[in-house]
């Protein structure tokens, strides 16, 4: 589970968050990341089309089990595929 902006939490397994692709970002084009662009730090989940994304994180979270994040909580569907229309949960 990633906290972001405080409200805001993004969930994401173990193994996805350690896919090749992802990226936890701290500067864009070798200059720091902006407040607007996700500073201090950003992941970028292209596996998940950028669906689990998230900006402003600020700290993780290992849980024994899935937790629902923010969207979640809201009916987004938990891991949004839309080639199979995982749209809404």
């Amino acid at each position: 589970m990633m906290q972001h902006n405080r409200a805001n939490t993004t969930n994401l397994p173990l193994q996805q968050n350690l896919h090749e692709r992802n990226q936890l970002a701290h500067t864009h084009s070798g200059e720091p990341l902006t407040a607007e662009h996700g500073w201090p730090l950003r992941l970028v989940v292209p596996e998940l089309y950028f669906w689990k994304s998230a900006k402003w994180v600020s700290g993780f979270e290992f849980l024994p089990q899935d937790r629902r994040g923010f969207w979640e909580q809201y009916g987004y569907h938990n891991h949004g595929n839309p080639w199979t229309e995982e749209r809404f949960g």
